[in-house]
């Protein structure tokens, strides 16, 4: 999960799909995977976990109850920081690999609390290393959820998010021509989550070229932000301190230029 931001997760349509009596429906309904996508989903998973296992398995035992947690509050994130700092100093490459690979996972299954991690890049190796880190793991998890969801997405979407689905594959069909200035545009803003965009973006058919130099590049700005205030982490309130209005609005500017060549062009066809 691109470093996470403030997203609108529910429908403002009130007597739409996404409603919450239609979502108590959905929730009563069958589950959407046939036997052979959720086969495939678990093979994944377990992959996944036993590839994390065996990097987690190369590092000193007497460091497992401090490492071996996912930060769930600011608090926790404060004391896995004071716990992993020497560790992440010591071992780096070990380090490096199991943090990579917890945060390519949590992105494949959509699993929240990224943001705790990116801060944690932060407050671990400062901006310059810690964006770098950031970026390339959230786009490859981002990636790993694209190819993932070519298997099991659509269903699975059209259950959880219809009508937002809809609204998606019909944007993307009027933007064919400039479609990475306005996955640039999603990217940087808090337009629509990034959990629904990776999975989302094969089912509407967006190549994978696109979307990958979208996120890697989209995300840039999301992720200063996160691994700067993870700096000062001592000093970080909640979460909602990240993307306060001031923020919101520097991000939108930001992807109004990723998205002015498309209205620059819309315009001069209406001309």
């Amino acid at each position: 999960m691109a470093p996470p931001r403030v997203r609108d997760e529910e429908s403002a349509a009130s007597g739409g799909e996404d409603s919450p009596t239609s979502k108590k429906a959905r929730s009563d309904a069958r589950f959407p995977l046939s036997r052979c996508e959720l086969a495939a989903a678990i093979a994944v998973f377990v992959t996944f976990v036993v590839g994390i296992l065996s990097i987690f398995s190369t590092m000193p035992r007497e460091e497992y109850e401090k490492i071996l947690r996912l930060p769930r509050s600011l608090s926790d994130l404060r004391l896995l920081k004071d716990n992993i700092a020497v560790y992440a100093t010591d071992y780096q490459v070990n380090f490096m690999l199991g943090y990579c690979s917890v945060y390519i996972f949590m992105q494949t299954f959509m699993i929240p609390g990224t943001i705790f991690m990116s801060l944690l890049a932060g407050a671990l190796f400062g901006v310059g290393k810690g964006l770098v880190l950031v970026v390339f793991t959230a786009t490859a998890g981002a990636s790993s959820c694209y190819f993932l969801s070519k298997i099991i997405g659509r269903p699975l979407a059209s259950w959880l998010w219809p009508e937002k689905l809809r609204f998606f594959q019909a944007e993307i069909a009027k933007r064919k021509e400039k479609l990475l200035n306005y996955m640039l545009f999603l990217r940087i803003t808090p337009t629509l989550p990034n959990t629904f965009i990776n999975l989302a973006s094969p089912i509407v058919d967006i190549p994978f070229h696109i979307f990958f130099f979208a996120t890697l590049i989209g995300l840039i700005p999301a992720s200063f932000i996160t691994v700067r205030a993870g700096l000062a982490l001592g000093d970080l309130k909640s979460l909602g301190d990240l993307y306060d209005f001031k923020t919101l609005v520097v991000l939108f500017l930001i992807g109004s230029v990723a998205i002015f060549p498309s209205i620059l062009k819309r315009k001069r066809t209406y001309e």
